[in-house]
């Protein structure tokens, strides 16, 4: 659906407009439409695609959806697709983010998410200033607000990466610490596929030859750069964190093993005691010398008793028991 379709001119807002009257608009000196869509249906995109002249490819993909982030140039022109990602009840859900703009126009399409720009709007609109420099510096914004949104995101897998590394040492399950673990990194690389493609994209828009719609706002765009190498340092980080904290797991699960091993060698050595004497008493010899003994049986136990407690001493000074 159409969620806002607004010219500009010289920095400041002209009015609401229906798409009907756009290409009226975009032919205006120093005037751009931004327009911003949700779940569009394939109509809304095919009206939009004739009054703002949009590459077939480019509208495919924003038809099909499920694409990498990357950027691409079509003549005049650039599509870039980004992946918005939020945490709902301790799970990322991710949603796709389509950009088009032109020398005089923006058109965001966002689907599956209920994240908008409205922010972005206002605060682009509070800024005549920059909002003159047109449909690049609106390009930058709602980068820069979706790149932003990645923060709190990887804040909150950091924090669960900490309560994880807690709980290795607590006592729980080791089995559940190892698919808490695996689902966390799993997370990691969905942030990381989402920013690492970006990296490479915005890094083409503010060196190199910069495509023309973002000629003058290149120190933005470094800016917006910056803030994904950091992230992309972070989530490695947490990665590494992460491998680090499943080999620790499995370590302390092969030291529990190992503790049950000692506990069942120690008392399998105080059963085997008794058990040696007693064999060898039972065997069926008719010559055994202790057998006519009047002391031997008292004797015979006191000796399993005290070769236990000695055992059992030394066992325990040993840490097995």
């Amino acid at each position: 659906m159409l969620v806002n379709c607004v010219a500009y001119q010289e920095g400041r807002k002209l009015a609401d407009v229906p798409v009907e009257a756009i290409s009226d608009y975009v032919g205006r000196p120093e005037c751009f439409v931004w327009v911003a869509l949700k779940d569009p249906t394939p109509e809304e995109l095919a009206q939009l695609q004739e009054e703002f002249g949009l590459h077939d490819l480019a509208v495919e993909d924003a038809r099909k959806g499920n694409q990498r982030p990357k950027l691409e140039e079509y003549g005049n022109s650039l599509f870039a697709v980004l992946h918005s990602i939020d945490i709902r009840a301790g799970e990322l859900h991710v949603a796709e983010i389509d950009l088009f703009v032109g020398r005089n126009f923006v058109l965001s399409v966002r689907q599956g998410t209920e994240q908008g720009f409205a922010a972005v709007r206002a605060r682009t609109e509070r800024e005549p200033e920059l909002l003159r420099q047109g449909a690049g510096f609106v390009f930058y914004a709602l980068i820069d607000a979706v790149v932003d949104r990645y923060f709190p995101v990887v804040d909150a897998l950091e924090m669960e990466l900490e309560s994880l590394e807690g709980r290795i040492f607590e006592g729980a399950t080791p089995r559940a610490n190892l698919e808490a673990l695996y689902g966390l990194k799993q997370k990691l690389m969905t942030v990381k596929h989402a920013v690492d493609p970006l990296i490479e994209a915005v890094g083409k828009l503010h060196g190199g030859r910069v495509p023309q719609v973002c000629q003058g706002t290149q120190e933005y765009f470094r800016d917006v750069y910056d803030h994904l190498l950091r992230l992309s340092q972070v989530i490695d980080s947490l990665r590494d964190t992460v491998t680090t904290a499943m080999s620790v797991n499995v370590a302390m699960i092969s030291l529990a093993e190992s503790e049950v091993t000692k506990r069942l060698a120690a008392y399998a050595a105080l059963v085997a005691v008794p058990t040696m004497i007693a064999g060898i008493y039972g065997m069926n010899f008719k010559h055994i010398p202790e057998l006519d003994w009047t002391f031997g049986y008292p004797l015979a136990i006191s000796a399993m008793v005290a070769i236990d407690v000695w055992l059992f001493l030394r066992f325990r000074k040993a840490r097995w028991l």
